[in-house]
């Protein structure tokens, strides 16, 4: 997640080079098409180009308010992980009866179920979430595809072994076990973000009408301005392609990368409390941003 108010010009550059230099040649070759071959035959209207860019703005609009949807979605999801996970815990340490050790191992076990998914979702290999869980968890948890579910399925089990034990309540088991829903809730909106592709016929046809637009635009402002047509037409297409990568950055929230939901961070913060409630010695730092500019 981004950090600062101003994105610096180089970041923008470094995402749409490739695109820029599509973008200037297509100038140049509209450039000389029009000076060579249409110049004495006939002008090209400029209706086309209006048309052409109030489409793109529209298209445009779209893509980058679905995908800040999405981006804003999985935030909320994980702002209430961050919130049903201190709660939890807290219900945990102070209505669990003489059961200190359980407690200790459920609320360890929450921590490798935000890892665990955390590493779902970005689809990367992270095993940290193994050293908060013990050799019998990790055994029962091998058994399955989905690891954070199956780690849901053992602290449903434990809570079950506590309110048999009469080391809570019959209320405070239902207040518990709601949480437990809740960690299922939000893991499966998060999956189905993650799932969920996003249209391709609105970006693929977003880039089209750029390009057509592009050429459009040099073939007409060309009769004016002649070769400052070729730089014209790449300025305005640069404002198009910027605002739209940089919109549809945003469309996999949970992407390792600068404009991501901040997974790592919300995380690392959550173990830290969590640990720092169970007054434990060893605490983790917080994450730190880089540069200065963005925290993952």
């Amino acid at each position: 997640m981004l950090l600062i108010q101003n994105i610096r010009l180089s970041r923008i550059l470094r995402n749409t080079w490739q695109v820029d230099l599509i973008m200037i040649a297509s100038c140049t070759a509209a450039y000389f098409v029009r000076a060579y071959l249409i110049a004495h035959h006939f002008e090209i209207p400029t209706i086309i180009p209006t048309v052409l860019g109030t489409a793109i703005a529209f298209f445009i609009g779209f893509n980058n308010n679905q995908a800040y949807d999405r981006w804003w979605e999985a935030r909320k999801i994980w702002g209430a992980l961050v919130n049903d996970s201190r709660s939890f815990a807290r219900n945990l340490i102070n209505y669990v009866d003489q059961d200190d050790e359980t407690v200790k191992r459920m609320i360890h076990r929450h921590i490798a179920f935000l890892y665990a998914l955390k590493a779902n979702l970005r689809g990367a290999v992270d095993e940290i979430y193994i050293k908060y869980l013990s050799e019998e968890d990790l055994r029962e948890i091998e058994k399955h595809n989905n690891a954070h579910n199956a780690i849901l399925n053992i602290q449903s089990r434990d809570l079950q072994k506590l309110s048999k034990s009469n080391a809570i309540d019959g209320f405070r088991f239902i207040e518990i076990n709601e949480m437990l829903t809740r960690f299922s809730d939000s893991m499966g909106m998060s999956e189905r973000i993650k799932n969920t592709i996003f249209p391709t016929t609105y970006t693929y046809l977003t880039k089209v009408f750029i390009w057509l637009f592009v050429v459009t635009f040099t073939l007409v402002i060309s009769q004016s301005a002649g070769i400052a047509s070729i730089f014209l037409g790449w300025l305005i297409g640069f404002v198009f392609v910027s605002t739209q990568i940089n919109g549809m950055s945003l469309v996999n929230p949970f992407e390792n990368n600068s404009a991501g939901v901040p997974l790592n961070q919300i995380t690392r913060t959550i173990e830290i409390n969590l640990l720092q409630m169970l007054e434990e010695d060893e605490i983790p730092e917080p994450i730190k941003p880089i540069n200065e500019e963005y925290i993952l």
